[in-house]
């Protein structure tokens, strides 16, 4: 959530920010009335405190002067409850103006360009260069039916569309991805965390899913629970409604985990393939850090990642996302996008993001900075997706006969 009293004081100022990234001047419009009705409301309670002290003060004077008190004491009786009113009043238009909050996104850092879509992000650089195939390369899904690695059909068979079925070597790379990945991001000093793939509504809002994005989210009752669309959600609250310690930060992860997307505003889009599926794997970066140090980790994830790719030989870009495609929670992102021969372009294969304060906000996650509690940073990124990582695989290291070679790094995993 953004910060209610940075925008109260900033209005005009963080409402052109918000706008820059698509933030409704109708929305900004209804919560300046909230914050409006909340100040009459405090100054309303505010008022009819300061008349019962007054009273009070008053009552005094009169036992001590021996008047009658009767009278005056009804109006005690009669402000109080007048009190009791205005106080949940109060308490009203502050639960309004915060649950307008909950749909404002996190305000985009200075630096992030202005666009409208992804045809507006900005090209970092290119690492590695792109094969040149003396044939017309395949896409992803004719070499996995070839080679007997993935089966869509099956998939829908089982449970819908958007679904498939890996089958043996498709099968062990995915294993074997999952188990290099985590060895080189815990090499990188990420720890390796363990964590359920089911949610609450708490967590959800704490990272930002929730309330906005909860038609792409897959739901189960009694209790409510949500399947995670990222590993993001529960390792960023492991820490929800706790105070760390100085010495206790940074606190840099890494998980895999099975993940879970309705798609619902992707309907039409890459039906074809692994690109945008309902489950996958993906293995997570996610960083706790002062907000001194936040800027250094996010580079230090976006390195990460795009060392991952270089290591298993696959070409890539990183693009900073402008405005109008920056994520919901997201203050910045660097996408890196991996190159598909066989689509011939780049497609996002991992989105690294810091969010600031505003996850911390949501969730209640604070840090003792000497005699002060202050919130910490969030980031997070893929490192990788899983699915697409296997995609780029089999498109950059296929043959012309529709063979598929195996980058050197995964042979151990493989017994090669």
């Amino acid at each position: 959530m953004i910060d209610l009293k940075l925008l109260q004081k900033d209005f005009d100022g963080i409402s052109k920010k918000l706008m820059r990234k698509g933030v409704d001047a109708k929305l900004l419009e209804k919560v300046k009335i909230k914050f409006e009705e909340l100040k009459e409301a405090k100054a309303h309670f505010e008022t009819l405190q300061a008349a019962q002290n007054a009273m009070s003060k008053e009552f005094g004077v009169y036992k001590r002067e021996g008047k009658d008190v009767s009278e005056l004491k009804k109006k005690v009786d009669e402000n109080k409850i007048r009190i009791a009113d205005a106080l949940e009043v109060q308490r009203l238009r502050q639960e309004e103006l915060e649950a307008l909050a909950m749909a404002i996104p996190n305000i985009p850092d200075d630096d992030v360009p202005d666009g409208e879509d992804e045809n507006d992000n900005v090209e970092i650089k290119k690492v590695l260069t792109p094969r040149e195939f003396s044939f017309t390369p395949k896409e992803h899904w004719e070499l996995a039916e070839q080679n007997g690695w993935i089966d869509f059909e099956r998939g829908v068979k089982l449970a819908t569309s958007r679904f498939s079925v890996s089958f043996g070597m498709g099968a062990r790379l995915e294993r074997a991805l999952i188990n290099f990945m985590l060895d080189f991001n815990r090499e990188r000093g990420f720890e390796e965390v363990s964590v359920p793939a089911l949610v609450n509504r708490k967590a959800l809002e704490g990272t930002g899913q929730l309330p906005k994005f909860e038609d792409d989210l897959y739901k189960v009752e009694d209790p409510e629970l949500f399947l995670i669309p990222t590993a993001e959600v529960p390792l960023t609250n492991l820490y929800q409604d706790e105070i760390l310690t100085t010495e206790e930060l940074p606190k840099t992860m890494t998980a895999y985990t099975s993940c879970f997307r309705k798609e619902a505003g992707a309907a039409g889009r890459d039906t074809r393939g692994m690109i945008r599926q309902h489950q996958f794997h993906k293995v997570e970066l996610v960083s706790i850090a002062t907000p001194g140090e936040s800027d250094i980790i996010f580079e230090n994830m976006v390195t990460c990642a795009s060392d991952l790719l270089t290591a298993l030989e696959l070409p890539h870009r990183l693009v900073t996302l402008c405005t109008g495609d920056l994520g919901f929670s997201a203050a910045k992102t660097i996408d890196l996008e991996v190159w598909l021969p066989g689509q011939n372009k780049y497609r996002e294969i991992s989105s690294v993001s810091n969010t600031r304060d505003f996850q911390a906000r949501r969730a209640k996650i604070r840090f003792k900075n000497g005699k002060k509690n202050e919130l910490v940073h969030t980031l997070n990124g893929s490192s990788l997706a899983v699915g697409r990582t296997l995609v780029a695989i089999m498109e950059n290291f296929q043959n012309e006969d529709g063979s598929i070679d195996i980058p050197e790094v995964l042979h151990p995993y493989l017994g090669m």
